[in-house]
């Protein structure tokens, strides 16, 4: 198998607290923060790096914080193939306190500039040639159209390499009309996407079926406390693990990415498949730092995991 691409075109660098409580309009003291390298392709990036899988990492650095992201990487023996751009990479904020709540912050990050996105796509022609897979995730840059990730997808289609979408909004939306082999978005993205409030897991499989009827082959949505689902033309088929106390859920979302991208190379049947990306998103959900699988928890979640499949 060539290597993996991992497209992030919004880079952060995450910044997780920890803090008693979380009060609006007052003075809030942390009592411990940590700094890693984010965004949701870098966070699939770490993961399949971590699981011995050769990946090139691209997008869009910027500034300090770009270095930061891209030293990491390096660290960790990603191949990096990012555009530096003028301005500087965003930084998020992931605010866990006692109470259980965990609060977000995201910054916009840089705008990129018309010299800056073609070079991006002379980087991206070129991975095209090397790769034998390419994951498209997060969110769309300032100064990119919305629909990028469609163009992104045609590119890899006439390359003949398979490319997945993790997105949310209207780059999810716009990309979806590009057809990818796969998208994975989570229950509130897969509402925006048709377009009313699902109520219940069989009202989330039947709105994924009506995105296979769009060409779509595969959909995989991730639903937090309720567990993950894979929807395709043989069915759908649900995971869930109990007992899980989650510190921090940042990333669980790229863990499913990552452990399907891992389980596509291997040629692993879809129900072990989706039991593995159960696994290893739970883990990931088990620690304060995003990203960073404990992969004995892992292998120990795979035999409590249940999948069964869901008649709608």
């Amino acid at each position: 198998m060539k290597k993996i691409v991992t497209v992030t075109l919004n880079p952060a660098v995450d910044k997780t607290y920890t803090t008693q409580g979380l009060i609006a309009g007052h003075v809030n003291r942390m009592r411990t923060v940590m700094k890693i390298a984010g965004g949701k392709g870098v966070n699939v990036a770490k993961i399949l790096r971590q699981y011995g899988y050769e990946v090139a990492a691209t997008g869009f650095l910027g500034g300090y914080s770009g270095r930061f992201i891209e030293e990491d990487l390096a660290g960790r023996g990603a191949e990096c193939r990012f555009v530096h751009v003028e301005g500087e990479t965003r930084s998020n904020m992931n605010i866990l306190a006692d109470d259980g709540y965990v609060t977000e912050i995201l910054e916009p990050g840089p705008v990129i500039s018309e010299r800056e996105k073609t070079e991006f796509l002379g980087q991206y022609d070129r991975l095209l040639a090397e790769c034998g897979l390419v994951i498209l995730s997060g969110s769309v840059a300032q100064g990119l159209d919305d629909d990028i990730y469609a163009v992104l997808i045609k590119r890899a289609a006439k390359a003949g390499v398979p490319v997945w979408l993790d997105s949310s909004g209207e780059g999810l939306r716009l990309g979806l009309r590009a057809k990818p082999g796969m998208i994975k978005p989570n229950w509130r993205e897969l509402e925006y996407i048709v377009g009313n409030r699902l109520a219940d897991i069989e009202a989330v499989a039947r709105a994924a079926q009506t995105i296979l009827g769009q060409g779509i082959p595969e959909v995989i949505v991730s639903m937090g406390r309720k567990g993950l689902m894979c929807v395709t033309a043989d069915g759908v088929l649900h995971a869930d693990v109990k007992g899980i106390v989650p510190v921090n859920t940042v990333g669980c979302g790229d863990s499913v990415v990552a452990s399907w991208a891992m389980s596509y190379v291997t040629g692993e049947p879809r129900k072990e498949a989706l039991k593995r990306a159960c696994a290893v998103a739970a883990a990931n959900a088990t620690t304060a730092q995003s990203a960073n699988i404990p992969l004995e928890t892992a292998r120990e979640l795979m035999n409590r995991i249940a999948v069964k499949r869901i008649r709608v």
